[in-house]
């Protein structure tokens, strides 16, 4: 959905369950992970100075415990990334979170990831964009994402089995640009694809230890900065490069 009528579908969903409009809870469904999902929001991200309310409203809205292992279930919304096979992890809320509003995007805007996972992040930018291309390297996670993507409801999320690094510059250029793996370097497509204007959020190191968050913009005459902002741990990036 995208301007108003995905605002009305919005509104009339806050109204009937409480939830956002690709929460997958039907009105007169309990949801057993309402209350660990508000006090995720509250206690381990809105008091580590998370405010956008886009974001917020995203993860109150995407059900964590649909992304994660069901063996791990009860630990869906612990502020820890938890693995989802295959050498993968789902991150843990409050990056999520940060990364997502580090984007500044809204309504009508284009986003890309690279590295889909269980999907988990491509849902709750899903929840604020008007389209999510992500692209997964691990075939049976692209399947798997797939699959949950469209059991939830989220119709705009389009999912694609590939190498991240070159980017998707069919749909290309991308109002943000977001990576949940870490880079050596930062991949030149990926610059290449962003819009003038546009942000692109990476983390960025050598494989197994210690990463930094980078923050790539790149200005309306196109040119790009970068700024680092924070020590992180993510699986590597794999693929060609």
């Amino acid at each position: 959905m995208a301007g108003n009528a995905r605002f009305k579908a919005v509104i009339t969903l806050l109204l009937v369950t409480g939830l956002g409009p690709q929460s997958g809870v039907l009105a007169g469904e309990e949801d057993p992970f309402a209350e660990a999902r508000e006090r995720m929001v509250r206690e381990t991200i809105e008091l580590r100075d998370v405010s956008d309310p886009a974001t917020l409203r995203a993860m109150r809205a995407v059900l964590r415990h649909e992304f994660v292992d069901p063996a791990m279930i009860r630990q869906a919304y612990a502020d820890r990334p938890l693995p989802i096979g295959y050498g993968q992890t789902i991150s843990q809320p409050y990056i999520v979170a940060f990364m997502t509003e580090l984007l500044q995007v809204g309504p009508g805007d284009v986003a890309l990831e690279i590295g889909a996972g269980s999907g988990y992040q491509a849902a709750v930018l899903a929840e604020i964009v008007d389209k999510v291309y992500t692209i997964e390297i691990v075939p049976q996670l692209a399947e798997l994402s797939t699959e949950r993507m469209e059991r939830l409801g989220y119709d705009n999320v389009t999912v694609k089995e590939g190498d991240g690094y070159f980017g998707w510059e069919e749909h290309a250029p991308f109002d943000a640009i977001i990576v949940t793996a870490a880079a050596t370097h930062i991949p030149p497509p990926l610059v290449e694809q962003l819009r003038p204007g546009a942000r692109m959020v990476i983390p960025v190191g050598p494989p197994m230890q210690v990463q930094t968050l980078m923050l790539v913009e790149k200005d309306e005459e196109g040119q790009v900065r970068q700024r680092s902002l924070m020590p992180v741990r993510f699986v590597p990036l794999t693929g060609e490069r």
